[in-house]
């Protein structure tokens, strides 16, 4: 990583590594084993030469030796040469690259992980209760390994950073103004929080795949009152919509009886069959009717 005018690390960036064949360097290291055992004859036989056979061989397989490595599918090494990032090699299978470069493995694979609950305060100041799932994966193996220290453990810091920033934007609920809120919008605020996570997370080359809130609920010092809230709420909403259509019903019959006649209504009248309709429609419970067998003013 250079170092900027600033101060200021710049980012580093993953690059391919120029590594071999494994199964190919097995053969050459083969090839090696048998150089050596035909000096090893040779001197047997009291030729001089297979002295050198020996060495060559002998030289030759234990440069070979400690060269090989293995990568599992999803799997990454990053190559150094005395601490200087040389490149990544991707390649699954037996894998060789010079016996002094050194070899540092991380996973590609998809990571799931579950935040612990968090208490933060929504939008309007009231504690909450909230934590989230996600599935992650590094996309950058040399911003990961060079440019934080451990990866894993950043990953679980930003989380919690994420979700305190997200829950602090919305509300929890907000039934009357019908704002984006928390619990009501959970498309809305999981594609906020894997944005926000996103953003977090690229300076050590990883990206989110997929994140949800796992667990959303009112801190439990307030549960209680702001469960009666919502109950009063909701039913504020019920009874609402339960005058809105006792009003269309008296209307329309009030209407339906003057056009056909049915019976002539002064004022009075008719603000009584009003009152009347609207405590029948309305009520909680069945209207006990009162017959009257005098006149409407007696």
């Amino acid at each position: 990583m250079a170092e900027t005018g600033h101060g200021a690390l710049s980012a580093s960036r993953e690059r391919g590594a120029h590594t071999a064949n494994g199964l190919l360097m097995l053969l050459v290291g083969f090839v090696a084993i048998c150089v050596g055992l035909f000096g090893m004859l040779a001197l047997a036989g009291g030729a001089p030469a297979g002295l050198g056979f020996v060495l060559v061989g002998g030289l030759g397989f234990f440069l070979i030796a400690p060269g090989f490595y293995m990568l599992q599918p999803n799997q990454a090494a990053a190559i150094l040469l005395f601490g200087s990032y040389r490149g990544t090699d991707r390649a699954e299978g037996l894998r060789w690259v010079l016996p002094w470069m050194g070899r540092t493995k991380l996973a590609v694979r998809a990571n799931n992980i579950i935040s612990d609950k968090l208490k933060v305060n929504d939008l309007r100041g009231n504690p909450i209760e909230i934590a989230a799932q996600l599935v992650w994966r590094v996309t950058d193996t040399a911003q990961a390994l060079f440019d934080v220290d451990d990866y894993r453990s950043f990953v679980r810091v930003q989380i919690e950073s994420g979700l305190r920033a997200i829950g602090s934007r919305y509300a929890y609920d907000d039934v009357a103004h019908g704002e984006v809120t928390l619990r009501g919008n959970h498309d809305v605020v999981n594609t906020e929080l894997r944005a926000e996570l996103i953003a977090r997370l690229a300076v050590a080359g990883i990206t989110v795949d997929e994140c949800a809130l796992t667990h959303l609920a009112y801190a439990p010092e307030i549960a209680g009152a702001m469960l009666r809230r919502q109950q009063a709420e909701a039913v504020v909403s019920a009874r609402t919509k339960l005058v809105e259509g006792a009003v269309g019903m008296v209307q329309l019959a009030l209407e339906q009886l003057s056009e056909r006649g049915v019976v002539e209504l002064d004022d009075e009248r008719r603000a009584m069959m009003v009152s009347n309709l609207m405590v029948v429609l309305c009520g909680d419970r069945d209207a006990q009717p009162i017959v009257n067998t005098g006149t409407l003013y007696q």
